[in-house]
């Protein structure tokens, strides 16, 4: 897979993702929720994260949200060194489409964390504004815009079960948006094709490689 395509790869996912969620930051506000098509397990449900996964939060004796999203703006780095490296050993298709989701996911959550604070104004009880004169926050203080929701199922559980016994549960609860879906497939390409993304370039490849013709 060339470079140029793997490029493509990564542009096309990252404007999917910032066309979506700059639609749900001006069209809804923040809690807002929807069904779609009448489904009661597909929702579009715009939520904003102010931290890491699972809303977890690094503290603020760390640095808080400017050390995580300097941390992001590093992976970005590394993981785009990888991309070009795989690509220049000519080494697996497989490995090649999940390093490019999952550079594209991390930029497009990047590109939230930096931009959004000082480009949007806020969304609690009213319909944000793109390029606001009242902004937010600040540089590399925004927030990431979250939009999708998938409650495939929700009740008590089991009484029998030790220690959650008969407590409401949902599955599946968390609120994700295009940029987290794009680091999942990567991860579940690397998983699911480990040995097909993993596997040594053919001898010819090789031996191109290693006389550089």
């Amino acid at each position: 897979m060339s470079l140029k395509k793997a490029y493509i790869l990564v542009i096309l996912v990252l404007l999917i993702d910032q066309i979506s969620k700059i639609y749900i930051k001006t069209n809804f506000v923040h809690d807002e929720s929807i069904r779609v098509m009448g489904l009661d397990w597909f929702r579009i449900h715009f939520i904003e994260n102010e931290g890491m996964a699972w809303g977890a939060k690094i503290p603020s004796w760390l640095g808080g949200k400017l050390t995580l999203t300097l941390f992001r703006i590093a992976a970005v780095g590394a993981i785009g060194w990888w991309l070009y490296d795989s690509v220049k050993k000519h080494l697996s298709p497989y490995l090649i489409v999940s390093i490019a989701l999952i550079l594209a996911g991390a930029f497009g959550n990047i590109i939230d964390s930096v931009f959004y604070g000082v480009i949007f104004d806020h969304s609690n009880g009213q319909l944000a504004t793109l390029f606001a004169d009242d902004p937010y926050g600040r540089l590399f203080h925004g927030k990431v815009v979250d939009m999708f929701y998938f409650p495939l199922w929700r009740g008590n559980l089991p009484s029998w079960l030790p220690i959650w016994g008969g407590q409401e549960f949902s599955f599946f609860n968390a609120i994700f948006n295009v940029a987290d879906a794009a680091i999942s497939v990567g991860v579940g390409i690397l998983i699911v094709f480990n040995k097909r993304a993993f596997a040594k370039p053919e001898p010819a490849v090789q031996e191109n490689i290693t006389t550089g013709a």
